[in-house]
């Protein structure tokens, strides 16, 4: 067995145990959904419905209602998604100092439309409607990085810092 294919099957053994216990941690507590939800998409990385329906059975919960938080709520993401979330805001004051453009230049940069994930799973990109942060319109997060007055010749350097992390 090559030892990729093992640790694929160890790495899904260990979540499964570490679901099992969030799970055990949660059920008794009314209204934990959202903190299990967290939980898992830390531990999986998303929320694939076959996750959905397994959080379900474990909480006692109808697979509907799961579902239909996990579609409610911008941060659950049934997709895989990438190391770094970059979140550039559409909000009026962001679009009118040129959002767009900044949307167009990560396009082009990471050759992925919104809310596609690149192939080596280290950038996802994504659209906010507010980032509450006007006064420094165009704003965009990298994670919890909060980006201000920002114009589509500084992309390449902003995902450059994020890639030397690597």
């Amino acid at each position: 067995m090559k030892a990729g294919v093992l640790c694929e099957k160890d790495c899904k053994e260990q979540k499964y145990g570490e679901m099992l216990n969030v799970i055990d941690l949660y059920k008794e507590q009314e209204g934990s959904l959202i903190q299990v939800l967290h939980a898992a998409q830390n531990i999986y990385g998303h929320l694939p419905p076959d996750l959905q329906q397994f959080i379900a059975n474990g909480l006692g919960l109808p697979f509907s209602e799961v579902s239909g938080v996990v579609s409610f709520y911008s941060f659950f993401s049934v997709h895989p998604r990438g190391q770094h979330t970059i979140r550039v805001c559409l909000g009026t004051a962001c679009y009118v100092r040129g959002a767009g453009s900044l949307v167009s230049a990560f396009e082009k940069e990471l050759a992925v439309k919104v809310g596609g994930t690149t192939p080596d799973r280290l950038f996802t990109l994504e659209v906010s409607r507010c980032i509450g942060a006007c006064g420094l319109a165009p704003v965009l997060t990298v994670n919890e990085d909060v980006y201000g007055n920002i114009g589509p010749e500084r992309v390449a350097g902003i995902l450059a810092k994020y890639r030397d992390r690597q």
